[in-house]
């Protein structure tokens, strides 16, 4: 029993130690470099206004465009790794500014509903929830060959249940271990574990998965 508890805060560690260099690689991408580029694009946004001679001009403003895409995408990138809006604002909003970023990159589109009335979550297990919600819905962008999702949460007196479900084609459970997204389930339901959670997925051929999250408040 005491060496199953030690693994478990081991696991528990390992965890908290990645998401915390996952949020600092994100604010560096942000605030550093982000920052960066968007300097140098004013100021070539700058040169261009003053250039005289067309073929530069031209130029200039594809080099101007270019920048601006990058930090676009880094600014999206710095988002899905670790969005502010999950220690600002709580998972919802959290949840909800990840999805316009997933239907924007995927095509994806998600049908959200919420009832009940959101409780504060311990930070741990926020980050918890938010990545078995992020992975789920990235296995379906990747595998389950649909364009409609529908994610639910129920806020409830003790407990936070979601439920994430695709119309895709499913696949056989038993055949999971072949599956290219076994190591990322089970990541999802140790996520859960740790948090005193439960992570269940069910699928059937022709019918879609889904994904059912529990957690005690």
């Amino acid at each position: 029993m005491e060496q199953s508890s030690s693994k478990h805060q081991i696991r528990s560690y390992i965890i908290q130690s990645q998401e915390e260099e996952i949020k600092r690689i994100s604010l560096e991408l942000h605030e550093g470099v982000g920052q960066n580029l968007y300097s140098i694009y004013t100021g070539l946004q700058f040169v261009e206004s003053g250039l005289n001679q067309p073929h530069l001009k031209n130029y200039l403003h594809e080099m101007t465009q270019l920048i601006e895409k990058t930090i676009q995408e880094i600014r999206l990138l710095s988002v899905e790794l670790h969005p502010p809006a999950l220690t600002t604002l709580g998972l919802l909003p959290a949840i909800k500014s990840y999805i316009k970023l997933y239907t924007s990159t995927f095509g994806v589109l998600v049908d959200l509903e919420a009832s009940g009335e959101e409780k504060p979550i311990p930070e741990q297990s926020s980050v918890a929830v938010f990545r078995v919600c992020q992975e789920a819905l990235t296995n379906i962008a990747k595998h389950a060959d649909t364009s409609n999702v529908k994610l639910s949460l129920i806020w409830k007196e003790n407990e936070l249940k979601i439920s994430i479900v695709d119309f895709g084609g499913g696949f056989e459970l038993d055949e999971l271990e072949m599956n290219p997204v076994s190591l990322g389930v089970a990541a999802m339901m140790e996520r859960m574990l740790l948090t005193g959670g439960h992570c269940v997925i069910s699928s059937k051929i022709g019918e879609g998965t889904s994904v059912e999250i529990s957690l005690p408040l």
